[in-house]
């Protein structure tokens, strides 16, 4: 009887923590999916934080927009929205105006399953109750709000003790249950194993072993797949360039800076002379007034009271630039209405502190504030990706944004799109090619006749080969 309410009652246990880690294991099973799928298909796009907009709407409440009308409404403008506003839908038009009919990528591939995970993962981002996950979107991250990836460690591990203490109960009942049954049998010279007996047995010990090499080499590959990805780093940088302020508030073209992405595989990082071009004129910043502006002119050598570049500034000292510069700095605060002498000159040597800091590296022995601007590189594949800024924005006509998410509304700008492989190859099968008026793609007579007689809708990337690996790799 005794053995028999043992087992009755590890049974019990057993199937309230089976029901219990089934339906946490469903939840958790359909978040990680939808989380999958938000970072494949929308996250270059859509804000993680599900709160804040960025090149597309928060996708928070997404649900309760589209309340007025059918779920497979909704449904049918996440796999294809253009189809639904070239139908006249009411909803779809709204929106589609909303955003300056900025043309959504449509996803006929994803199931109603896929949609209902991506629901899921989105309705617990927004609501910051993700299993595992926390919200932790800051202002001053990327678009004010984008979040930290959630860890679920803490949870394997809560599980894992869980499994551990039920595994010994179990193995402690079945040492039990074997000693009164060979009792029984009338056997002499029997001993009750004890707990350090059982979890010291070979059984535990290998079964440990075994779990041990699985975990490594989960965590190794897991860690290898992750090696370089730097979604979200938001480094600061030598000198506090404003996107908004250039490329929002100023209409400044990306191209004008990063001319090469026009015509070379890299965007390039614009010299101080590209600078120089404007501030030669606006020599005080509207946020930062004489601060910023001056670590520009130190790593040309330019002296802004006289309008000249300094002759031989390579043997000026660096007491000899301080003076110059400091000169430069006084001068203008001296001519605000409340300027102070004691005022002023505090605020001249916390700027030359400032430049120093910014535009020399005692450890890499350049101690001269004259000379190229350290800039802190934030996007970096690697070697073995190829990778063409021309070929996608000249040929492709590929929108800086697509990849790089709202620059012209961030202060600090930081990494947004995951740059994986799989995020690019996702592209590449979405991407519509622009036949119309494209030389470039002339050569597919096939393709072209097809669209013109209305025997091909369109034509993605990956029917022109974008999904080779030789493309991106050899």
């Amino acid at each position: 009887m005794v053995h028999k309410s043992l087992i009755n009652r590890a049974l019990l246990l057993l199937s309230f923590l089976a029901l219990q880690f089934s339906a946490f294991a469903q939840s958790e099973a359909a978040v990680n999916a939808g989380k999958v799928l938000f970072k494949t298909n929308c996250a270059q796009c859509h804000n993680r934080n599900m709160k804040d907009d960025l090149t597309g709407p928060a996708l928070g409440g997404v649900e309760e927009r589209w309340a007025d009308y059918d779920q497979a409404d909704l449904y049918s403008w996440i796999r294809n929205s253009q189809a639904l506003v070239q139908a006249g839908h009411p909803r779809a038009t709204e929106v589609f105006n909303q955003w300056n009919k900025v043309v959504m990528q449509p996803f006929p591939n994803l199931t109603d399953e896929d949609i209902n995970n991506l629901m899921v993962y989105i309705n617990c981002q927004y609501a910051g109750n993700c299993p595992g996950a926390q919200i932790a979107g800051t202002p001053g991250n990327l678009n004010n709000g984008t979040p930290e990836e959630g860890s679920n460690t803490g949870l394997f591990i809560i599980l894992a003790v869980i499994l551990g203490i039920l595994a010994v109960v179990l193995a402690r009942i079945a040492s039990n249950l074997n000693y009164m049954l060979k009792v029984q049998a009338g056997e002499t010279g029997m001993v009750r194993r004890s707990l350090v007996d059982i979890l010291t047995s070979k059984s535990v010990i290998g079964f440990l072993v075994f779990a041990l090499v699985v975990l490594g080499g989960y965590t190794t590959v897991n860690n290898a797949i992750s090696m370089g990805r730097q979604q979200g780093y938001q480094p600061e940088q030598p000198i506090k360039f404003s996107h908004a302020t250039h490329a929002g508030a100023q209409k400044i073209d990306c191209q004008y800076c990063h001319d090469g992405a026009r015509r070379s595989k890299h965007s390039v990082i614009p010299a101080a002379n590209t600078c120089m071009n404007c501030h030669k004129a606006v020599k005080v910043g509207s946020t930062y007034g004489t601060a910023e502006l001056t670590k520009i002119y130190a790593s040309v050598g330019y002296d802004p009271s006289t309008d000249t570049y300094i002759e031989d500034i390579e043997n000026k000292s660096t007491e000899d630039l301080k003076a110059i510069y400091s000169k430069w700095i006084q001068n203008e605060y001296m001519k605000e209405d409340d300027a102070k002498v004691n005022k002023v000159d505090k605020i001249v040597d916390t700027q030359w502190d400032a430049i120093v800091a910014s535009l020399t590296d005692e450890a890499m022995g350049d101690e001269s504030v004259y000379g190229p601007i350290n800039w802190v590189r934030i996007h970096n594949l690697p070697d073995h990706a190829y990778f063409n800024h021309a070929q996608h924005v000249s040929i492709g006509k590929v929108e800086c944004q697509q990849c790089h998410g709202k620059v012209e509304e961030m202060e600090l700008v930081g990494q947004v799109a995951p740059l994986s492989m799989g995020w690019c190859i996702n592209c590449h099968r979405q991407t519509e090619v622009k036949f119309t008026g494209n030389e470039y793609y002339k050569s597919y007579s096939r393709y072209v006749e097809e669209l013109e007689s209305g025997v091909r809708e369109k034509v993605t990337v990956e029917d022109i080969g974008g999904l080779e690996c030789q493309k991106c790799h050899y």
